[in-house]
């Protein structure tokens, strides 16, 4: 008797551990189930977000052509048919309107630099000053800014016949993606103890988020340069993201103009808080962020220059490092796991990158140097490439770290690379 109750209890044993591998076996094909339900989510998920990004993609494609049409026909004397809008709209009661319009235009500006005095020597322009002083001030300032504009221009080209420079498509309306790679990574070398970061660049596209070079681990982890929209910068530092208006968005400068008024070849109604970039024109800009001994210090000041000239000052803190996203891309910023990302249609020539913040008149001797000036053997230099190879896949770090970037393979197109040419 008692080995028949043995038995039984072990028959009862195996029963309850079949019981319960059926229930281990029913349990694992439940959250297979659910796993393969939430990766159909997912995948539904990614269509919807890569279906609304190529709609978002051919909104701005469609935005850019437009914008381009609308740019091809404006003329070399937009800017005072703006300032003869501007005459009118505040203007309208004021009896004097019509011979203030009839005098700007018909005198010819200056061909030379001139003092206010032999300015007013023109008979035209002094009886525009009786009429409008202001208007007249503001002309005699337009036409001195224009002759320093073409001085520039000639001396520049003449110095620039055998400089080169990279160009690359961005990915704006189906471009090729074309960039270069490279192993240059900001926190290799403690920039958010302090930098500085030099550029020239030639924007030849305008729209939503586009940027020249850089790299992005996470939101808290920035180091990008480009532009967010046709009236906005975009230089994202640390946590932090430059975003403001060549209008009205920037610190004004100590003249009280705006970065649009001070450069008004490079922008669209100048004196409007809307202005809009100009594509097709270099540019040069510094951005420093000042020197600290530790994270721990907090905020320091950030600057950005444009064409030598002080445009933005904010207090940030760039803290976190880290990350393992990699070396930062020319012609696009390199973003973790993703790669290439927001590419831009530039040109760029002399990034120069250094461990600590330079001053004012630093920048203002770089600009002015244009691209003669040579940045080889600076102290507290960790990057630079200058762009004057001319030919092949590679543009070489002058820096001494070997971080020399390598013209990126393109998915789908292999030719799509960067393309050389003259400054």
């Amino acid at each position: 008797m008692l080995e028949y109750i043995k038995y039984r209890q072990e028959q009862l044993e195996k029963k309850r551990q079949r019981a319960a591998e059926l229930e281990a076996i029913q349990e694992a094909k439940r959250e297979a189930e659910m796993e393969a339900e939430a990766r159909k989510q997912e995948e539904i998920a990614a269509r919807k977000k890569f279906l609304l990004e190529r709609r978002e993609v051919e909104r701005v494609r469609q935005k850019h052509i437009q914008r381009k049409e609308k740019l091809a026909e404006q003329k070399w004397d937009k800017q005072f048919d703006t300032l003869l809008a501007q005459i009118k709209d505040r203007r309208q009661k004021d009896n004097k309107l019509e011979e203030i319009r009839v005098i700007i235009q018909n005198r010819e500006p200056s061909l030379q630099e001139l003092d206010w005095a032999d300015w007013l020597s023109v008979p035209l322009n002094q009886e525009l000053a009786d009429l409008d002083f202001d208007q007249a001030m503001e002309m005699f300032k337009r036409d001195n800014h224009i002759v320093k504009l073409r001085r520039r221009t000639r001396s520049k080209h003449k110095r620039r016949l055998a400089n080169y420079a990279l160009t690359f498509s961005g990915d704006k309306g189906g471009a090729a993606e074309s960039h270069v790679t490279t192993d240059f990574n900001p926190d290799d070398y403690d920039l958010n103890l302090g930098f500085t970061v030099s550029y020239w660049i030639r924007p030849d596209e305008v729209g939503t988020n586009m940027f020249a070079f850089g790299r992005k681990h996470n939101n808290n982890q920035r180091f990008v340069f480009g532009i967010s929209q046709s009236n906005k910068i975009h230089i994202g530092i640390g946590q932090n993201k430059l975003l403001g208006t060549w209008g009205n968005g920037l610190d004004s400068h100590a003249s009280g103009q705006t970065a649009a008024e001070l450069f008004p070849d490079l922008f669209t109604t100048p004196h409007d808080s809307t202005s809009d970039l100009i594509p097709g024109t270099w540019m040069h800009f510094v951005v420093t962020y000042a020197d600290r001994g530790s994270t721990d210090e907090g905020s320091v000041a950030r600057k950005v220059y444009l064409n030598g000239e002080l445009i933005k000052t904010a207090n940030i803190n760039w803290s976190a490092t880290g990350g393992g996203t990699g070396g930062m891309y020319f012609g696009a910023r390199n973003l973790t796991t993703v790669g290439y990302n927001y590419g831009m249609a530039c040109g760029l020539d002399e990034i120069a990158i250094y461990g600590t913040a330079k001053d004012s008149d630093w920048v203002a001797g770089v600009y002015n140097g244009e691209t003669d000036y040579d940045h080889t053997g600076e102290s507290g230099l960790v990057g630079y490439w200058r762009f004057n190879e001319g030919e092949g896949t590679t543009v070489k770090d002058y820096s001494g770290n070997d971080n020399h970037g390598t013209f990126a393979a393109i998915s789908g197109d292999t030719t799509a690379l960067p393309t050389w040419g003259d400054r």
